[in-house]
């Protein structure tokens, strides 16, 4: 084989097929062997601020650099800089997960280097992500509305629920005013208002913003004795707002809110949208994938009267960031909100209408072919793979509710429906800081808090791709050793 076709091109400065097969190997094995040993990280990095700049060049070089400096210099600063999401150990926020055949479908994605934003730019990112995402509908049993064989609905994969929530709002603005705002602006429809549960995401808040509906006219609806969305509330809150003269436009329900897995109530939060013509988005970010599990359907109850729906299998189905699968009942009414055509778009498949063109569907043009790895994910382990490991996670977190019932030192601080715990120290929010911080700080494991009624409470969510009864059982036990140490 000649150098030009195994080393790096002197005249280009590109790297050759042959050199990115040869360097590809390189970093496969960096990644196989970081996950083996990837207990051996303390999972909370203990870098301080500015101590990864600081050990690295301050400008960039002028000639290029061998392969193996950059991974040296991963080893060296970038892993100990790291918090360590894959970790089995890493119990914080939400879960974060990757695989391998995740991982292998994102090369792919990123080798092949398509741009997807119109069927004709690539045929095959699109159809691909429609059939996709038909699958994940199936496997959660949604409703038959959502797919893109009904008549009216349809699926798309967004970055994050962040960004289908705000793709809903805006879809359920125009709606609402009758595309007044998107042509007129904000002024021009009077005051429009949005509803969520006080334990709903940031993201509605941030939505709120971003679409000029504003946060003054975001109502944060009170929750139940078990911190889910109030249905009655709901519906004062719109009677109000009605009879102001406002234009309700958007509620959001949460299957599985971030701070506790509450479940809002799905059939009673449809039949006050209903009443009032509201638009109903459903985020189910986090938990929704336990609807894989047939004994878990029920967290869905109801969803099959809801607007729009999304779910992230980058959060619990071993797929990695980012990939949110954002569902409508009327893609009509989300592509008229969102669609603008160019003359340098224009091509004969999108004038056919026969095609799906998804940067309708999204807020930016440009789309990676994101598909590649929900699809590699769903073809490796198959539905029945997955769902042993929601039943296996779902049940280590319930033995784990059942430990913290048992130690009179803590107590449970919400109900425990699916996979996360959250609990706290009998004796208040300082014993609880010290005992979470210890946890922490040795490295051993990662939790993160939340307040619940104004208390502070550890959050122990139990989703990681590596994370077995044992890494629980041994966070359990530190976590009783700090509380020894009180």
């Amino acid at each position: 084989m000649s150098e030009h076709a195994s080393g790096p091109d002197e005249r280009s400065y590109h790297m050759t097929p042959g050199e990115f097969r040869r360097q590809g190997r390189a970093v496969i094995d960096l990644i196989a062997d970081y996950l083996e040993r990837i207990e051996e990280f303390p999972v909370l990095s203990p870098v301080q601020p500015g101590e990864v700049r600081a050990a690295l060049p301050g400008s960039p070089p002028e000639r290029g650099e061998p392969l193996a400096d950059m991974l040296a210099d991963v080893e060296r600063v970038i892993l100990p800089g790291l918090t360590h999401w894959q970790s089995p150990s890493f119990f914080g926020f939400f879960p974060a997960n990757s695989s391998g055949p995740s991982v292998l479908g994102e090369l792919l994605s990123a080798g092949l280097g398509v741009q997807g934003m119109l069927w004709a730019t690539s045929p095959a990112c699109t159809e691909l992500e429609t059939l996709v995402l038909d699958w994940l509908a199936e496997l959660l049993a949604l409703p038959a509305g959502f797919r893109s064989d009904s008549p009216a609905g349809g699926a798309v994969i967004q970055d994050s629920a962040s960004s289908a929530v705000l793709c809903a709002l805006v879809a359920a603005r125009e709606r609402a005013t009758r595309g007044l705002v998107g042509t007129a602006g904000g002024a021009a429809a009077g005051q429009l208002t949005t509803y969520c549960s006080a334990e709903a995401h940031s993201s509605v808040e941030k939505a709120v913003r971003i679409a000029g509906v504003g946060t003054d006219n975001l109502r944060r609806v009170a929750v139940d004795d078990r911190l889910a969305l109030d249905p009655a509330a709901l519906e004062a809150a719109l009677a109000t707002d009605v009879a102001a003269g406002a234009t309700p436009v958007l509620v959001v329900a949460t299957v599985g809110t971030t701070g506790t897995t509450a479940i809002d109530p799905l059939p009673a939060v449809a039949a006050v949208c209903d009443r009032y013509a509201v638009w109903l988005h459903v985020d189910a970010a986090m938990s929704g994938t336990a609807a894989l599990c047939p004994e878990f359907r029920w967290i869905h109850e109801g969803l099959d009267r809801a607007d729009s729906y999304s779910v992230n299998p980058h959060k619990w189905m071993f797929t990695n960031f980012d990939c949110d699968a954002f569902y409508v009942a009327d893609r009509a009414a989300l592509v008229s909100a969102l669609s603008i055509l160019p003359e340098y778009l224009r091509n004969a498949a999108t004038e056919s209408g026969a095609v799906i063109d998804y940067r309708d569907w999204q807020v930016p043009l440009g789309r990676r072919f994101r598909a590649l790895k929900l699809w590699f994910v769903l073809r490796h382990y198959g539905a029945g793979g997955l769902r042993h490991h929601v039943r296996e996670h779902v049940a280590i977190a319930q033995k784990l509710a059942g430990w913290v019932r048992a130690d009179s030192r803590f107590e449970l601080a919400a109900p425990v429906p699916l996979n996360l715990v959250c609990f706290r120290h009998v004796d208040g929010d300082v014993a609880t800081e010290r005992v979470m911080a210890e946890v922490n700080g040795s490295g051993a494991a990662y939790l993160s808090s939340t307040r619940v009624c104004g208390r502070l409470v550890i959050r122990v969510s139990v989703g990681g791709t590596l994370t077995r009864a044992a890494h629980v059982k041994a966070a359990w036990g530190r976590l009783q050793q700090a509380a020894d140490g009180l």
